[in-house]
């Protein structure tokens, strides 16, 4: 049996490469005019990193994090030795710490400086039971800023978030916005205390995992998918109740400013999103078709103590991500046409072999210029040239024959309306020049 891809994993195969190759850049473009700029961080991290920056008691470190190990260091492991916390390696499970660890270690955010707006895009890596919306290898885009703890930043990036789904063809009708605030550390602790209180009063009713939870980190019994815990955590005291008066001005400003850009959310305050690392402002993105269970398409928050867990300053700090697989869920269900078809602006056709050569140079002249070109590697007769030109999608097909080379022309055939005309081959190059650069969809 043939080696297949690993389970949780697939190929992006040609037109599927073409749209994340779109999806990213239509990304990087909005995002790139509210200032972010691009930064790629290592696909994996010492494994301490996402410890102390996500948390220890949350599933994404407990769970499913995919240590990466040298031979070397296995050979370590399988004599007893252990391992120093620079060799100890996992393969990133999100975005953020990663970013937040490069900003720190190459100060882009100096005592003082104007914040730090960056964004990314790339493969992420869980060891997730595989199903529909959830995938052990998954791609993310997302953006962090450092810097800044105004609201309007928060505000900022959510507007920024859904500009970009209603861009790639998702329907502002599909999707909810929620909105949150999970406090700070000087109302947070108060709360978690109730919360846990809660849980510990209904002990009999909720799942084993929630009443782990309620002794390690007791908020994480909201985002339980057991519909009777969910049923009971309904009633459990809600964060916004209990919020310090600097989290209640900031939580009312950015819903403020969402308000005055015309933007509908929802007030959940079950909203507490997976990482341990939130602080205030909490966001997450939603569709109900085409998704099953994993209905979350996209979210963030505010994070204004990582930087200083993962041994920088105190650095206030905002970002989400969003996952591509699932975004192309809620666009199938939209009906949303994704790929475009494969197009080739020139396909050279040879009519005897002995034009095969300059057939060869013209192609590489007009692809200089700028334009797609294709030719027959098969020697194959010309009417099986003409079939491959059209599965291309070629946009014109320019025929070569000995007659017509020996008068310096090449004829081109237009595959759209079938006309056919002759053209100077010195004027090839300004002439298929013109059809060339064309971007994804054009």
């Amino acid at each position: 049996m043939a080696i297949q891809a690993p389970e949780g994993t697939f190929d992006l195969l040609p037109d599927e490469a073409r749209h994340w190759d779109f999806f990213r850049r239509t990304a990087f473009e909005i995002f790139g005019r509210y200032g972010y700029r691009p930064i790629e961080t290592p696909l994996f991290e010492q494994t301490e990193l996402f410890v102390r920056g996500i948390g220890e008691a949350t599933d994404v470190v407990s769970k499913e994090m995919f240590t990466a190990i040298s031979g070397g260091n296995l050979q370590k492991l399988l004599n007893g030795e252990k391992l120093k916390g620079k060799s100890r390696l996992s393969l990133r499970p999100e975005g953020t710490a990663g970013v937040v660890r490069a900003v720190v270690q190459h100060d882009l955010v100096p005592q003082g400086g104007a914040p730090v707006k960056l964004m990314y895009a790339g493969p992420m890596f869980r060891a997730e039971r595989p199903q529909k919306g959830r995938l052990r290898q998954f791609r993310q885009v997302g953006i962090e800023c450092l810097g800044a703890e105004e609201p309007t930043v928060d505000a900022e990036a959510i507007i920024m978030l859904m500009r970009f789904f209603e861009r790639i063809g998702i329907p502002a009708g599909d999707m909810r916005l929620l909105v949150n605030s999970m406090g700070c550390e000087r109302c947070r602790p108060a709360y978690r205390e109730l919360v846990r209180d809660f849980i510990r009063a209904h002990v009999d009713e909720l799942c084993e995992e929630c009443n782990h939870r309620a002794e390690v980190n007791p908020l994480r019994a909201f985002d339980c998918k057991n519909p009777d815990c969910a049923r009971i955590m309904a009633d459990a005291p809600k964060i916004t109740d209990h919020l310090c008066p600097e989290c209640r001005e900031h939580y009312e400003a950015v819903k403020g400013h969402l308000e005055h850009a015309g933007l509908s959310y929802i007030e959940d305050p079950k909203l507490v999103r997976g990482l341990d690392y939130y602080t205030r402002t909490v966001f997450e993105v939603q569709v109900d078709n085409g998704m099953g269970s994993q209905n979350a398409i996209g979210g963030g928050g505010r994070y204004d103590k990582l930087a200083k867990e993962v041994g920088g300053r105190d650095t206030p700090g905002l970002g989400f991500a969003l996952g591509y697989e699932r975004c192309v869920l809620a666009l199938e269900a939209a009906g949303a046409n994704m790929m475009s078809p494969q197009s080739v602006d020139v396909f050279f056709a040879c009519a005897t072999d002995d034009v095969r050569p300059a057939a060869f140079e013209m192609a590489q002249i007009v692809r200089d210029a700028g334009t797609t070109a294709e030719l027959d590697h098969q020697h194959r007769s010309l009417k099986s040239q003409f079939k491959l030109a059209d599965k291309l999608g070629a946009r014109r097909v320019a025929i070569l024959g000995p007659d017509e080379l020996a008068q310096g022309k090449v004829k081109v055939r237009d595959m759209g309306t079938h006309e056919e005309h002759l053209l100077d081959i010195d004027a090839m190059e300004r002439f298929f020049g013109q059809f060339g650069g064309k971007k994804f969809g054009e």
